[in-house]
């Protein structure tokens, strides 16, 4: 079987059998169908036929996206993602088979968590990565933009006093807006132009990049918070190598749209997988059906009994992601 019927996988529920029983499904699709997959579960002496929980299905590390094409089936890519790195460091990069399948997924998150997009004005503050055509970050918030259908959506990049006017004309007639951009931008603006927002949503994606000495998420957010007048920062978790996004309202806390959930494994012992608890954070997306739906990331964190996690920072000596410099 080359193909892979997606269909049901937006309709899922987390808690239900159904997810298990989907997991399992594309991890025995992916095992048949991604040699550099079923390689990693041969090394790891793991034989498909026990495989029967969500602990027990092996994750295949991040790095190997810098170092290998991870891909499920036969296919021409429809786009590459790459990850922004930083000079010293390789970048990962994800050949995508189907960028509509990408788009569904976030688009169908971001319902979820807020709404109809059409009912949103979304200003994207993200320079530097409009100039990388191969970033999946600027690809969502590009379609996110063009779904509003909002006069004033847009790229502002750093254009900081027409971004200013702008949000004070949305705030002026109520309008609900979406300020989305990488941490770095939204330091710089806040800091030119702090103003008391009212009705509009301010999240960061990440993205220190070297640009200023490294904060705590949380004292990012007082900053934020602070400089705009808002009570919260919500806040994005998405990865150049997956197909969803994870959401916080605050706090730093996220929650998965269905179709994904985090894992924790042990430090010491990354055999140990559970479902809730302290270490390593351990992806499954099932979007991601194309390229691997099991990544065991560098992240370190917390998962709690609800499914909700938290990131506290990048394992130590692990490479550094230029998306990812807020440490805890």
């Amino acid at each position: 079987m080359q193909s892979f019927d997606v269909n049901n996988i937006f309709s899922l529920t987390q808690n239900g059998g159904a997810f298990v029983g989907q997991c399992i499904k594309t991890f025995r699709f992916q095992y048949d169908h991604n040699p550099v997959y079923r390689r990693w579960c041969d090394l790891m002496l793991i034989d498909p036929a026990t495989v029967k929980t969500l602990s027990s299905i092996p994750a295949l590390p991040v790095s190997f996206f810098k170092t290998h094409e991870v891909v499920t089936t036969v296919f021409d890519a429809e786009t590459v993602f790459e990850s922004s790195g930083t000079t010293q460091t390789n970048t990962s990069r994800h050949l995508v088979k189907d960028v509509g399948l990408y788009k569904q997924s976030f688009l169908e998150a971001f319902a979820l968590f807020y709404g109809d997009v059409k009912d949103w004005c979304i200003l994207g503050l993200l320079p530097s990565y409009l100039e990388r055509q191969h970033s999946s970050l600027v690809m969502m918030v590009d379609e996110l933009i063009k779904q509003s259908g909002h006069a004033h959506s847009g790229f502002y990049l750093d254009d900081h006093q027409k971004l200013s006017g702008t949000l004070q004309r949305l705030e002026a007639s109520g309008q609900k807006t979406l300020l989305i951009g990488v941490t770095f931008g939204l330091l710089d603006f806040a800091a030119a132009f702090p103003q008391q927002l009212k009705h509009t949503v301010v999240m960061e994606t990440g993205g220190m990049k070297g640009r200023r000495k490294e904060l705590t998420r949380a004292e990012v957010h007082r900053i934020l918070c602070d400089a705009l007048g808002v009570a919260e920062i919500h806040s994005e978790y998405g990865m150049t190598e997956l197909l969803s996004q994870a959401y916080s309202k605050g706090e730093g806390r996220f929650n998965c749209p269905p179709w994904m959930k985090v894992l924790v494994r042990d430090e010491e012992d990354p055999l140990s997988i559970k479902e809730s608890g302290r270490g390593l954070l351990q992806i499954i997306d099932l979007a991601n059906i194309y390229s691997c739906s099991f990544i065991a990331t560098e992240d370190a964190g917390m998962v709690s009994d609800d499914g909700s996690f938290e990131v506290w920072g990048r394992l130590d000596n692990s490479d550094i992601r230029g998306c990812s410099l807020l440490v805890v």
